[in-house]
């Protein structure tokens, strides 16, 4: 699988309870610059505050609506971004990877 890491910024943020579908969920849009894509859309009835947390960590905020301009930096896989990352430091966060590490699990 091929793996890239691109630089973004975040150009908007959505916290939504009810996605159309009954889940409540969380997204943030990317701009590469010239091209755009979305990370997120997991479901917050399991990920919950740990996911917001996280993120608002990773990026380094305090408040999800001060998201928006910051630069990120997106790890794709298969052409969907698995993991947001610090723009200069060493700090990402991988939901489905930290989930399975919650879980006892290998990753």
């Amino acid at each position: 699988m091929t793996t890239e890491i691109k630089n973004a910024i975040i150009e908007s943020t959505t916290l939504t309870l009810n996605e159309g579908h009954g889940i409540p969920s969380c997204m943030i849009h990317l701009n590469y610059g010239g091209s755009s894509q979305g990370f997120g859309g997991y479901d917050l009835r399991y990920y919950g505050l740990k996911m917001i947390t996280r993120i608002l960590e990773t990026v380094g905020e305090e408040r999800w609506e001060d998201l928006p301009g910051n630069h990120v930096r997106a790890r794709i896989e298969g052409g969907l971004i698995v993991a947001i990352g610090h723009i200069m430091e060493d700090k990402w966060y991988y939901p489905k990877a930290e989930d399975k590490k919650q879980d006892g699990k290998d990753l």
